[in-house]
């Protein structure tokens, strides 16, 4: 059984904040991520995920922000649709131009 779990945004940014926060008290920063993880009710794999995603953000580590990727995904939305439409204009345009030779040929 795979159950996704979704956490609000205030749970995510509460969790990160702490384990910033408390990473000094603990041996590793993974040690404070299983701590903070168990008390909020998330693994600690996911909690590691959006701790990644904030050092991104927050220019620590290298990759794309949270900004680029949501950009990316609209870009590659708008590009489908796109793609999607001019085929359709195609497949209409094709359409026309048979009906018009089998008019003038009549």
């Amino acid at each position: 059984m795979n159950k996704r779990t979704r956490y609000s945004p205030e749970v995510r940014e509460r969790a990160v904040r702490l384990v910033f926060e408390h990473q000094g008290e603990y041996g590793s920063q993974w040690a404070a991520i299983g701590s903070i993880a168990g008390k909020i009710g998330c693994t600690a794999e996911t909690l590691r995920g959006w701790i990644r995603q904030a050092e991104r953000d927050q220019g620590l580590r290298g990759g794309q922000t949270s900004a680029e990727r949501d950009r990316l995904k609209e870009l590659e939305r708008e590009n489908r649709e796109l793609k999607r439409a001019n085929e359709i204009l195609r497949k209409a345009s094709a359409f026309f131009a048979q009906a018009e030779l089998d008019r003038k040929a009549r």
